[in-house]
């Protein structure tokens, strides 16, 4: 992977990771159609882990919400618009507080509350970003992509593997 930085936003090139339901794999970079961290249920959003340890790890918050079988697949991305939350000065100089970023969210949806995440995404739409990475919080130096746009002009492109 390479990581290219701007003012604020990196450039991201390499392999990374999904975990899927086996029975929906050509809707693998669809995006995620439910609530998470970053997203309401209808703005599509592609989650994506550094390695299959991230996937692993970012899979232990929802282990309740699954009941199938689920397959790990590789998926390719070039992306340049990229917020790196684990870097103190891209956080400055897009205005963004990490507390915001990684504040429980779960719950907040659960009782039909915003959680500040969303925010995050919100604000970085508005500076034109297309994504951010995201610190592991279930294990500490692992990361995850997360992709607002892609496959359309301009975006990230991503395929499957």
């Amino acid at each position: 992977m390479t990581n290219t930085d701007s003012t604020f936003t990196s450039e991201i090139r390499g392999t990374f990771y999904r975990a899927i339901d086996p029975s929906f794999r050509e809707f693998a970079i669809a995006g995620s159609r439910s609530a998470g961290r970053y997203s309401r249920a209808h703005e599509p959003t592609l989650y994506l882990s550094s390695s299959v340890d991230g996937v692993e790890a970012a899979m232990i918050a929802h282990k309740d919400a699954r009941s199938a079988a689920l397959e790990i697949v590789e998926i390719e991305v070039e992306a340049a618009g990229i917020v790196d939350l684990r870097d103190a000065d891209a956080l400055e100089a897009a205005g963004i507080d990490l507390a915001d970023a990684v504040a429980p969210w779960q719950d907040v949806v659960a009782s039909g509350g915003t959680p500040p995440s969303w925010a995050v995404r919100d604000h970085l739409l508005e500076l034109g970003t297309n994504g951010l990475i995201d610190p592991s919080r279930k294990r500490p130096g692992l990361w995850h992509l997360v992709l607002f746009r892609w496959n359309e002009a301009g975006a990230p492109t991503v395929r499957l593997t």
